[in-house]
């Protein structure tokens, strides 16, 4: 009998780890293939859940995470959920100035809302949390 996984992804610390270790060759990856190269033989791939939220400054970064999410959405049983940015304010240290900087919210609520969820519905025996 095959184990149902559902694999849970988040995007901004997937991206921020590549970055970090300069592997920006993956940052095209095929998150979906990714999840099913991570299955056991006795393991069945239910959906991938991947978890965003939308920039919007600079246009050309904009631009390249609205293709990549194009991208996945072609995926079958493949999910995405967006939370939100707030804007803080921050003061600068060593002139005083103060600036709005904008900070990714809800993410790690909606990940665990939705992990928490399919878990109560018996919707999986194994999950990924990447």
């Amino acid at each position: 009998m095959n184990h149902r996984v559902i694999v849970y992804i988040d995007g901004f610390n997937l991206y921020f780890g590549l970055k970090s270790k300069g592997w920006k060759r993956y940052y095209w990856l095929n998150l979906q293939k990714l999840a099913i190269n991570l299955m056991k033989p006795y393991q069945q791939l239910i959906c991938t859940k991947y978890f965003t939220s939308r920039i919007s400054l600079p246009p050309d970064k904009q631009k390249r995470q609205s293709t990549f999410i194009e991208a996945l959405e072609t995926l079958d049983d493949f999910i995405i959920f967006y939370g939100a940015y707030q804007d803080n304010t921050v003061e600068c240290i060593r002139c005083g100035n103060i600036f709005s900087k904008p900070n990714e919210k809800m993410t790690d609520v909606n990940i665990a809302t939705e992990l928490l969820s399919d878990a109560f519905q018996d919707r999986f025996d194994c999950h990924v949390l990447k």
